[in-house]
């Protein structure tokens, strides 16, 4: 027996609604009622606000915020600026190889050279032709004399020095 050819079906309409017949109203009564609050001394209890404006920060929050604000509102020296940047990883390796190789001899070391010298100067050898051994300067008020006489060659300044000076 041959198939009927199927036909397409139209979907059903929706049912009319009539404008004049009103929705299902929502029950009404006092426990629906949406009532202003009131926010007087001994009413309803006051909604959350941030307060975070007024909790009084540890010191160094305050410090490097205040810091940021100076720094976007004043225009700060060149001289000044160049500590904002700090050096990749190759070249503070390099720094610091550069560093040990000039460091200044700790107790031990220095007992042992002035041993020697003392047995030198015991045999009769003076050696008084030996220069002075470079080393590195440090401590606040020696770097700032040295750079002030113009003698300083290189100052390297840890990235947390605040401030600059």
């Amino acid at each position: 027996m041959p198939k009927a050819p199927r036909t397409k079906k139209a979907p059903t309409p929706a049912p009319y609604e009539d404008p004049k017949k009103a929705k299902a109203a929502e029950p009404t009564g006092p426990i629906w009622e949406a009532k202003k609050k009131n926010f007087g001394i001994g009413q309803d209890i006051q909604p959350r606000v941030d307060l975070s404006r007024y909790v009084r920060w540890p010191k160094y929050v305050r410090i490097q915020r205040q810091r940021k604000i100076l720094y976007q509102r004043l225009k700060v020296p060149p001289s000044i600026n160049q500590f904002t940047n700090t050096i990749d990883k190759n070249v503070s390796i390099n720094l610091f190889k550069l560093l040990h190789k000039y460091r200044p001899e700790d107790k031990s070391e220095k007992k042992e050279r002035l041993k020697a010298l003392a047995e030198k100067k015991e045999q009769g050898e003076e050696d008084e032709t030996k220069k002075k051994q470079i080393y590195i300067k440090f401590g606040l008020n020696h770097i700032s004399k040295l750079c002030e006489q113009k003698k300083a060659q290189l100052v390297v300044i840890a990235h947390d020095v605040d401030p600059i000076e």
